[in-house]
């Protein structure tokens, strides 16, 4: 065996030689105990120092270690090697480390021993390796204390999302015994209308001191328990607490998102900055923009001792940051009233509200009839004869004028397929009528009829000048459109009345209708922190005189056409286009209503997924919403 004598003394030995002799003879003979200290900056890391070398008489490293970090959560450090000197016949390491806990950084160095045995070097461990002055009886925990979570703001700094008042509704098992739990938790989910087996489950899996919570309520909303019915169920309690809420439940769903507890898959994702049991955003604005209204959480580090008595030690403070507030462009009294008027409609619906002078969306609403779905945003469907006005501006790029006649037939047929007018076509407009007149009252077959003088690729080029397909980041997932650059036979035909391949989500029609009302291609924006970076310009952008064409097809929808139901709203003259698309294989086939509108400095599309016609169906709602008192 080599002592640790034998090797100071050989060192020693080393340094009476000439430099050159020493290069030679030293630099490569033996271990580097700075190896060694890598190896355990490593180790701490990972926290994994079972391959450390450690001395005779020293614990068992990785036990212990695993014992002293146990509770932090799952959190690792970044260990680094500052230096290795030898001092006094000592050979140390100086060990720098670094614990992130969001904008919280405990930063700190400590020592560890190393000694040379059988010519390699091993490691003297001690608990206080792992932080400053801790004793063999010691391990670190961490607490965190939640920051205040930033608020989604509306309109002129109007909070949407801000904390309100909850109470959280549960089974605390440090109330009842254990074979108690499954029981209870089964009859408060009776009560509370919850999956029973799977909130069983969560309780009999909780720690013996847990509080299970299985449904949140709002304060005041009358969904609380009472003191009757808690008393009722061994260990159901209700706690009030604060949680980040929209008004209502419906308002603004699923735009603005929920906040909730993080799950699994949530806290791994974060790498240790998301514990289990935080609140975080699981959709929506809420979820995209978490990390900034999250905020940062307070943190504690204290050394825990397993002496009977002795009290925590505080290591560690790091004060909690609170998040900061996202604005957006949304009216919360027409989001409102948008949210009511939706929310008897059955099937998936939507009022999406833009203003054209800005782009700023006042409105993304989705009806329940949707499931979650973001329906005002996100859905990809055809639009039916609200293109009409997109096929309309392809057909003036032609040299057509308003007053240019167009045959309306009760049929045309293109490549064996029928294609007809709805089926309440008013016959006073069938004949060579004025393409205004054909806008007026969505002549199908008129359209179809002009498609040569209307290319696909002058289709795309006219949607691009109104908005409908560029692709825009609006720092939040939206569909604008899609329209196909090439088309065939039946597909060709179909395009132009807004079906075939023609795709468009409520958004990209609210956009073609303020892109219309505003004279030019309106970028919509709904993050108002950060405003839309518009597209590459169009090809073909709008130019005055077109747009004074299109201003006066969709008025004349209105005043002389399928729209005339609008026209005592008051206010500003209303403009609109209604639009029908057929889908499905069902005989006669399902169709999916449309309308869109401008007043004054408001555009508006409104859809609902199965309905008779944009007239019958979506003209009622699109009514209530420009009636709205608020506006």
């Amino acid at each position: 065996m080599t002592s640790p004598t034998a090797g100071r003394l050989t060192a020693a030995a080393c340094a009476v030689v000439t430099v050159g002799a020493l290069l030679a003879a030293c630099s490569s003979d033996g271990p580097d105990a700075r190896d060694a200290a890598e190896k355990l900056a490593a180790g701490l890391t990972s926290q994994d120092v079972s391959k450390v070398p450690v001395t005779a008489g020293s614990r068992v490293a990785q036990a212990d270690l695993e014992r002293i970090v146990k509770g932090m959560d799952g959190l690792r450090p970044k260990v680094t090697v500052e230096d290795v000197a030898e001092k006094d016949d000592a050979t140390t390491a100086e060990l720098r480390t670094r614990w992130t806990f969001g904008a919280s950084v405990w930063d700190y160095t400590t020592t560890a021993n190393l000694t040379l045995v059988d010519d390699a070097w091993q490691v003297a461990w001690d608990a206080s390796i792992v932080a400053p002055d801790l004793t063999a009886d010691e391990r670190i925990r961490v607490g965190t204390e939640a920051a205040d979570r930033g608020d989604i703001l509306g309109a002129g700094g109007e909070a949407l999302v801000t904390e309100r008042s909850v109470e959280r509704i549960g089974i605390d098992k440090s109330r009842i015994a254990a074979e108690q739990a499954g029981t209870s938790a089964r009859a408060l989910a009776a009560l509370v209308d919850i999956d029973a087996d799977q909130y069983a489950k969560q309780v009999e899996a909780a720690g013996p001191q847990a509080f299970v919570v299985g449904l949140v309520v709002r304060t005041g909303s009358g969904d609380e328990l009472s003191d009757a019915q808690l008393a009722s169920v061994p260990g159901a309690v209700q706690l009030a607490a604060e949680m980040s809420l929209a008004p209502t439940r419906t308002f603004g769903q699923p735009m603005l998102g929920v906040v909730g507890e993080a799950t699994a898959e949530i806290v791994q994702k974060s790498k240790g900055s998301i514990q289990a049991g935080d609140l975080v955003g699981l959709s929506g604005l809420a979820l995209r923009y978490d990390e900034q209204l999250r905020g940062s959480p307070g943190v504690t580090v204290e050394a825990v001792s397993s002496q009977d008595g002795a009290e925590p030690r505080e290591l560690f403070v790091g004060e909690p940051q609170a998040g900061t507030a996202l604005q957006t462009t949304i009216d919360a009294q027409l989001q409102g009233s948008a949210d009511e008027i939706l929310a008897g409609v059955d099937p998936a619906s939507a009022i999406v509200a833009i203003r054209p002078s800005t782009g700023e969306i006042l409105t993304l609403a989705s009806g329940a009839g949707g499931e979650g779905a973001d329906t005002a945003a996100a859905a990809r469907e055809a639009p039916g004869s609200t293109f009409k006005l997109v096929t309309a501006l392809a057909l003036l790029r032609s040299g057509m004028t308003p007053s240019t006649k167009v045959p309306c037939t009760a049929t045309v047929t293109v490549d064996g397929r029928r294609f007809t007018n709805y089926s309440d076509y008013p016959s006073s407009a069938v004949g060579d009528i004025a393409l205004r007149d054909a806008i007026a009252n969505s002549c199908n077959t008129a359209m179809i009829a002009e498609r040569d003088k209307a290319p696909q690729a002058e289709l795309a080029a006219a949607a691009a000048a109104l908005g409908l397909g560029p692709d825009l980041d609006l720092g939040y997932p939206a569909f604008l459109g899609s329209v196909p650059a090439e088309a065939e036979g039946t597909e060709r035909a179909a395009s132009m009345i807004g079906q075939g391949k023609i795709e468009a989500s409520p958004l990209a029609m609210a956009v073609v209708a303020a892109s219309i009302v505003h004279g030019t291609r309106v970028t919509p924006t709904l993050i108002a922190d950060s405003p839309t970076k518009p597209a590459a310009d169009a090809a073909e952008p709008l130019t005055k005189d077109e747009a004074a064409q299109l201003q006066e097809l969709f008025r004349g929808v209105v005043t002389d056409g399928s729209g005339r139901f609008l026209a005592d709203v008051p206010g500003a003259p209303v403009s609109a286009k209604t639009g029908t698309a057929e889908y499905g294989t069902d005989t006669p086939p399902r169709t999916h209503a449309w309308m869109i509108a401008g007043q004054g400095d408001l555009a508006v599309a409104v859809y609902v997924a199965d309905g008779e016609s944009g007239s019958q169906t979506a003209g009622p709602l699109l009514e209530k919403f420009l009636r709205t008192p608020q506006r």
